[in-house]
């Protein structure tokens, strides 16, 4: 019997797993795995998940470097968590800090508070960080047009080519009108999310940067 059978995944065929760090115990991050990403974890050795976004299989590490190489992978009592333990080779979270639970909200015993101007800080600090993961989401983008991978929607958009791809931007165009006019802001952020990813693959499709839409964007500041 193969041993996935004895793991409990859920109704979409996922399971949580939790990473820590092998060394110190730090927990860094949680994320969702699928038979395939459990069996390509265990081929490499670097910890590879899915993405329930993107749906799409994710290997933790393949833009930035900051691989999570597997020590022990261990399965909870009731047979539907997993605690993978590994040996970081960089940050954990996208937005650069070590583990993605560096912030406190509860501090011996008590709610944790920030003064305004750490606030303020924190905030932009965040805001630049988020902002740096259009540039790795572009170099994902990228990295699928260069080494296309079976069963990726990104792989396919770039196999069916710019008029698909035109469509697409099309459509998602027209969500975010409609989640405007619904004058939801839940539905208009979800659907410019989808506008800014289909814009990403046409930049890739002319192998035109995000720093030279930027630039352009300067110069109209000027």
């Amino acid at each position: 019997m193969d041993f996935l059978d004895e793991i409990k995944f859920d109704e979409k065929g996922l399971i949580p797993a939790v990473l820590q760090d092998a060394e110190n115990n730090e927990v860094l991050m949680v994320a969702y795995m699928n038979r395939e990403s459990l069996r390509k974890t265990l081929e490499t050795g670097k910890a590879c998940f899915w993405s329930r976004s993107r749906q799409e299989l994710w290997l933790k590490g393949e833009t930035s470097g900051n691989y999570q190489y597997v020590e022990e992978i261990r399965l909870d009592c009731d047979n539907d968590t997993l605690l993978v333990r590994v040996k970081p080779a960089g940050p954990a979270c996208h937005i650069g800090n070590q583990t993605c639970f560096y912030r406190k909200i509860i501090e011996q015993g008590k709610p944790a508070k920030l003064s305004k101007v750490e606030q303020n800080e924190n905030e932009e600090d965040d805001f630049i960080k988020k902002a740096l993961f259009l540039k790795d989401l572009y170099r994902l983008i990228r990295e699928r047009k260069a080494n296309p991978v079976p069963d990726s929607y990104t792989s396919y958009l770039f196999r069916e080519g710019v008029d698909k791809v035109c469509k697409k931007v099309g459509e998602e165009t027209a969500e975010v009108i409609i989640g405007a006019k619904n004058e939801s802001n839940r539905e208009i952020i979800y659907e410019v999310a989808d506008l800014i990813y289909h814009l990403l693959v046409l930049l890739n499709i002319f192998d035109i940067s995000l720093e030279d839409v930027l630039t352009e964007l300067e110069e109209r500041r000027k």
